[in-house]
């Protein structure tokens, strides 16, 4: 099992590239990470690219504050996801351009926001439900992923960006990265003649997701 100080280390380098690869922007995005006693939590405004293992903060169980930084004011979303998915290990908020852009269509379907394109965000996030649009760190948005987490590890809020949940940081990191092609690729595709994967297989993944967000594989 990694130590505190490793897993520390481990968010930083995620926290740097996503923000190297222009996953998020200045100082947006916000990832956090489930320990033996809390949580450990990217600071308010603070850049992912910039994060200084030492000085992320760190959270109880109920996400009080303890020590470093002063964290997110997205802490109220992050233990949402915490609380309706116990067996979530970490969790990442990003504004990954073409996610948050696809949360600005006005014809999304609610309950499944992407076209099964590929096998690929099936596999490592599920379907992913649209949120209706509410402020950054509200207790709107925290209400919304609660009632929505327990049948879903990744969702998209209206309006403002992906929060993906994984039984690891690698594993959340993974399905973040995984939502951001999809909805790059449903861009490319909008309005083009497109072949969807067959009915059978979408089941096939979706039980393979469920498996994965629960920590029983992490094969790729």
């Amino acid at each position: 099992m990694s130590t505190e100080t490793e897993l520390r280390e481990r968010l930083c380098m995620w926290g740097k590239s996503l923000f190297d690869r222009r996953l998020t922007s200045g100082s947006s995005g916000n990832i956090s990470l489930r320990l033996g006693d809390g949580f450990l939590m990217t600071p308010t405004n603070s850049c992912l690219g910039l994060l200084d293992p030492a000085r992320l903060s760190k959270l109880d169980g109920n996400g009080r504050h303890l020590s470093g930084d002063e964290p997110s004011k997205e802490v109220p979303l992050h233990m949402a996801f915490y609380a309706s998915r116990p067996a979530s290990g970490a969790v990442v908020h990003l504004h990954s351009a073409c996610a948050t852009a696809w949360s600005c269509r006005a014809d999304l379907d609610p309950a499944d926001v992407f076209p099964p394109l590929t096998p690929y965000v099936l596999m490592r996030a599920g379907r992913v439900p649209l949120l209706p649009y509410a402020d950054p760190g509200s207790e709107e948005i925290a209400s919304a992923v609660r009632a929505a987490a327990a049948s879903a590890s990744a969702v998209l809020l209206a309006n403002h960006g992906p929060v993906v949940a994984g039984a690891s940081l690698d594993a959340a990191v993974y399905a973040a990265e995984e939502v951001e092609e999809i909805a790059k690729l449903a861009l490319l595709l909008d309005g083009r003649p497109v072949r969807h994967l067959p009915e059978d297989a979408v089941a096939r993944l979706l039980d393979r997701a469920k498996q994965a967000s629960l920590g029983l594989s992490s094969r790729g």
